[in-house]
């Protein structure tokens, strides 16, 4: 016999839905049926599978070991080996990293390795999490950012962490302040908005002034820091967060960044990435468990490949 305590991680869910997770394995008629022959209990009751758990709650599996290291597979791994990340902050819910350039936020093919690996590597390691844990909760990533984007990361190691974040970022409550180089030189701040249509063929979007079917709406705020010989330093402010939005509204407006090339920015030399990162984040006010956030500034550093564009494309001793 096998027990699951549903821990914070886990209460909320559905039953059947949690059993999945930790059986990643077996098919749902098998789950279905151990519940009905009463295999499968919840608090040593029989159970349909449909409950909602709570913390506290146990569920018991009386399967041989055999049958349940068939279903429930090997959770750790496929994840080890990767923890090479880059700590701005760290608290027992929330993860803040800087990730470099050339690294995916989130796989895009099954034998990818991105940030969401290294984290579990990394908290794997800190013995913060282990397979058993890992059936029913995966720490990961909440906002992405292109490959060849740099910059803030937020992460949520916990359930609630995870869902807060997502919140705070779906009511664009949270700020999301960017660094970039653009060519033509920019004298004033400004607020731009448009419309976005992505190709998911192409991965290219396209920006619009009036509405189009299907585009999303956008909205994007930039003021420059420095100007000289052709070129722009920016700070941007995401109030919308769409695909490719501060690459390709930027360059929709005559100022490509320096380094992208997909929209018309001009190359680096030995770099291949747009000079963009993420540098800041300014979370909103909070309530309740995640209170201690609420007005809290994170700032990553500029990538080097950054500096670099900045040192040779900028003469400002002058």
């Amino acid at each position: 016999m096998r027990e699951i305590s549903v821990g914070v991680n886990e209460a909320g869910q559905r039953m059947d839905k949690l059993i999945f997770k930790y059986l990643p394995n077996a098919p749902k008629s098998f789950v279905y049926k151990m519940l009905r022959k009463k295999n499968i209990t919840l608090n040593r009751k029989k159970a349909e599978g449909k409950e909602k758990l709570k913390e506290g709650d146990v569920i018991s599996l009386f399967f041989s070991d055999e049958t349940f290291e068939k279903f429930s597979g090997t959770a750790m791994s496929a994840y080890l080996g990767h923890s090479h990340i880059d700590v701005i902050y760290e608290d027992d819910n929330v993860l803040i990293l800087n990730k470099p350039a050339g690294v995916l936020s989130q796989k895009s093919s099954q034998d990818d390795v991105s940030l969401n690996e290294e984290i579990i590597s990394y908290l794997s390691e800190k013995g913060e999490i282990d397979a058993e844990s890992l059936k029913t909760f995966k720490p990961a990533v909440v906002n992405r950012l292109d490959r060849n984007t740099a910059g803030i990361i937020l992460c949520g190691k916990t359930l609630f962490a995870l869902q807060k974040l997502s919140e705070i970022i779906r009511e664009r409550s949270i700020r999301k302040i960017y660094r970039c180089i653009v060519s033509g030189e920019i004298e004033r701040e400004k607020t731009i908005e448009g419309y976005l249509l992505k190709d998911e063929k192409s991965n290219r979007v396209s920006i619009f002034k009036n509405k189009k079917e299907g585009a999303s709406y956008i909205k994007t705020g930039y003021s420059p820091i420095k100007h000289s010989d052709g070129f722009t330093l920016l700070e941007v402010d995401l109030i919308t967060g769409k695909s490719h939005q501060i690459r390709a509204h930027l360059s929709s407006i005559g100022h490509p960044i320096l380094g992208d090339v997909k929209y018309g920015g001009k190359k680096t030399g030995k770099y291949s990435y747009q000079m963009l990162y993420a540098a800041r984040v300014v979370f909103p006010k909070m309530e309740g468990e995640m209170a201690y956030l609420s007005g809290k500034v994170f700032e990553a550093p500029a990538p080097p490949e950054f500096d670099a564009a900045f040192e040779k494309n900028f003469r400002m001793s002058k």
